[in-house]
Parts: C-alpha cells; structure tokens; sequence
C-alpha cells in the first residue's frame, strides 16, 4: 500500500486536508511562534529549577557501547548532540542495563562500579556541550533511564536470546522459538533483580544525574509486568500484583538512594503482536477468536485501546509522588508501527498496514487524554518524528492545547539534533536533515552494527559499516523480489 510522503504536504491546508482524507484527528498550528511568549519556550518550573523550553530528549539504545557495557567515542558524540540540540529536559538519554544479562543488545551500556565513571562523564559532556553553545547549563534536568530487557535480552551475542520471562506468551514464545518449558522467573530472582535496580540508582545519584527513569515500556521486563495477568504468585494476576515491581523498586530507590527523582516512561497501550502479511503489509496474528488479555491498555480485542489501567497506573505514579512520566506505546519488536510510526520498516519490520501518520496521531492523543486525567503530573510525549517538516506546528499545538508538557525527540536526534535549536530560534528547518524515517537507525542494529542515520548524517554515511549496511539491503531487496 502507498502512502503520501509528509514532505508532498506543502501547506497547512496540505496537511490537513491529508489527516481528514486518512481520518486522523490532530491539530496544526499555522506559524511557530518564537521569543519569549512562544509555548514551546514557556518555562517550567519543577523542584527548583526552571526548565525554559518544553523539548526532551529521548532515551535510546545506541548499540555502539563497549562489549562489557563501557561508553565509546560514539556514544560521548550523541552525547554531545543531546547537549547541543537545547532541549532541557534530557530523559534518560540511554537504555541502560542495570546487570549484564539485562542487555538487549551486545553493546548496550551497562551502569555498575566499573562503567559509572565514564557514565559520570557522559552526563559531563552533555553539560559541557549545552554550556558551550547556550551559555549555561542550570535549567538542564538530566535522567538515567534504567532497564533490563526480559524476554528480548541479548546480552552477548546479537543472534541468540537469552530471555527473562514471566510468563508463558502463546504469541510471542512461539515467534521467538521459546520451548514449552523456558524457564519462568522466581520471586527470588526478582527480588534480587530489585536489588540490582536499586544498587544501580545509587550510582546513578552518586555520578550527579537528577533522575532515574524506572522503564515499564516496549516489551522489556518493567513492561511485561503489566500484562502478567495468567502469572501465579504476588506479581500477577490483579493490578495490585502487576504493579507491585513498581512499587517495590520505588521503595528501594527511594530508601537507599534519598533524594534521587524518580520517572516512568510507560507504554501506555499495546496490541497483539503483528507479522508481515502475504504482501509484506502487518497484520495482526490470530488467537482464534479469543481474547487476547496480554496487551497493557488494551481493551482486549488485540487492536484496541481501553487505558482504564493505564489512568489507574497515573493513580498509582502520583501516590507514589512521582510526577515525571513519558508516554509511549507498544513494542519496536511485535508492534513497531504503534511505537515508532515510518513509511520505510527496519528489515525485520512489516509494510506499515496504515498511515504511518496514523499512529503518530494514536500516541499524541492517548497522550492528551492521559495528561487530562492526570494534571499534575508532568507528560512526555513520543512518536513526533514521522511529522517531519510539521513536527514544529504541531508540537507547539500540543504544547499550547495543555495536551502534554513536553515534546519527546527520539530518531530525529540522530539526523538532525539542531532541530530543537532551530525551532526555538526562528530559523528555517533544515530540511535536507530531517528523518525521513528510513529506519536504518534500527535495521543496521538488528545485524549487528551501531545505530546512526547511515542516511543522512555524513559521518555515518561515510563509515565502513554504511557500505556492509548497503549490501546486506541490497541482499534483502534481492531476496524479497524472488518470493
């Protein structure tokens, strides 16, 4: 199926005229606004500081770390790039494993008594660079974001899973190739994984970052707690217990690491998993006709959305008194359409099986409607990069509307980093620059090589792995036209 390219959307009325042809419900200012009465350089004030812009930065597995977890020259470069871009609300920056066989890939970063000095001098560059370019750092809120990757761990080698799982998935397990008796998780091998958690956010404190982000999203372990209903035991079956991992890390956090803030980025909708159709477009696997209870803010349909548990899980976050949540949806390794909307898949993706603009519009106004149930807490939202030249109208919509508190920035950090800068300046989008969402980002990663926007970004463009990644497309695009 085809779809119209955003950049053919030339005018507001272009683009508006295309989201009602789709059925997309999203508004689009007509101008951004700059200076000091712009919404998206309103300011914020949160725990004594004033964060004078309403850009986030957010977190990603860069696959170009160390082989035991250590940061690399490439990684202090997106580092500095987060620096740079302006954005003052930096979450998480990193997906970083708390142990080693939390890893979903090779090179993921790993935080412990070894790597937490360079993790120190991450951050360091990050400020350094902001400093650099902007001329002070002190409305900078800078997080951690701590994760470890469950049934998608591969800690060592990039074609053999070793995954953590809670509970028998029929969809997943088979897609996986899990046997029938793969082990499940303890109580005790949690307890000691809360413990590991909280040792890491002690460090995290110790290396001078303002915040943890404790990750319940996109498939990892935090998340798969929340769709545990079929789990025997206190973490599944009930809210309460499906929750309890949560609750448990905030109090270990909280008992050994004082003072530390606490975040949550949550998916806060999921489907059933999809597969590539007979054309190669996603479709939804089949359970039969019966329901599929293993999707977190599902209605139970598989492709349907109900955030009754989600609005309980806000409930629980402000009781908890944590107040930085970012908001996302899905899984980039069942779902990825619902969570990183693109025209191109990764190579081992599916045709989009709607407009990508679609889902960009699914996760802004699940957003919306989070952020009214809940007010008080501050609202991060993601998926904005697919919008491309329209990114700016409508994250300043949003912004301006109260639909969220911030804008979540996560590929297009990789083409385009000054992308922040620019809007909030005035300046014309550099548009050579901006993501087209060719998800080379994820498919170089898933064979084994670092992540970077091998398309634009000349210094991946011109790197030994750009010529290995060309070849192994062109191997698929061979493949793929023999079937």
């Amino acid at each position: 199926m085809q779809y119209r390219r955003i950049a053919q959307l030339r005018t507001p009325d272009d683009f508006r005229n295309h989201l009602l042809e789709i059925g997309a419900n999203l508004d689009v200012d007509d101008e951004v606004q700059v200076g000091a009465d712009a919404p998206l350089s309103q300011p914020l004030n949160y725990k004594g500081k004033t964060l004078s812009n309403r850009f986030a930065v957010l977190p990603m597995e860069g696959w170009d770390g160390s082989s035991d977890g250590h940061p690399t020259d490439l990684v202090q470069r997106r580092w500095q790039h987060f620096g740079e871009s302006g954005a003052k609300l930096i979450w998480g920056g990193e997906a970083v494993a708390v142990r080693m066989d939390g890893r979903a890939n090779p090179r993921q970063l790993i935080i412990n008594e070894q790597t937490c000095g360079e993790m120190a001098a991450l951050r360091e560059t990050l400020v350094a660079a902001h400093q650099a370019r902007f001329g002070g750092a002190d409305s900078l809120l800078i997080g951690l974001q701590l994760t470890h990757s469950g049934r998608f761990a591969r800690p060592y080698d990039n074609g053999k899973l070793e995954p953590h799982i809670l509970y028998n998935h029929p969809l997943l397990d088979r897609k996986y190739n899990l046997p029938s008796d793969q082990k499940l998780m303890t109580d005790d091998d949690i307890a000691r994984l809360i413990e590991d958690f909280v040792k890491a956010a002690v460090l995290v404190q110790k290396i001078g970052f303002d915040f943890v982000d404790l990750k319940h999203c996109h498939g990892y372990l935090g998340h798969e707690f929340l769709s545990a209903v079929d789990r025997d035991g206190k973490y599944g079956g009930s809210f309460e217990n499906r929750t309890r991992f949560l609750r448990e890390l905030v109090e270990g956090v909280r008992a050994e690491a004082p003072g530390l803030d606490i975040g949550v980025r949550l998916s806060a909708f999921d489907w059933i998993p999809f597969r590539p159709g007979a054309d190669g477009t996603g479709e939804p696997e089949s359970l039969g006709g019966k329901p599929y209870p293993y999707a977190f803010g599902s209605d139970g349909s598989g492709t349907g959305i109900d955030l009754t548990e989600p609005k309980a899980f806000l409930d629980l976050l402000h009781a908890l008194n944590i107040r930085l949540v970012c908001i996302t949806g899905g899984s980039p390794y069942y779902t990825p359409h619902l969570q990183r909307p693109a025209l191109f898949p990764p190579s081992d993706g599916y045709q989009p099986p709607e407009d990508p603009l679609v889902g960009v519009v699914r996760q802004i106004n699940v957003t919306a409607e989070l952020k009214k149930h809940r007010p008080e807490l501050i609202i991060v939202g993601s998926g904005y990069s697919y919008l491309q030249e329209w990114l700016p109208k409508v994250a300043q919509n949003v912004v301006r509307t109260g639909k969220a508190d911030f804008v979540g920035i996560g590929r297009m950090m990789l083409s385009y980093p000054d992308l922040v800068a620019d809007v909030l300046s005035g300046n014309p989008l550099q548009r050579k620059r901006l993501c087209r969402t060719f998800s080379d980002c994820t498919t170089a990663p898933r064979k084994g090589l670092v992540s970077g926007c091998y398309p634009l970004d000349d210094f991946y463009k011109q790197s030994p792995d750009a010529e290995i990644l060309a070849a192994i497309k062109k191997q698929q695009e061979a493949e793929q036209a023999t079937k």
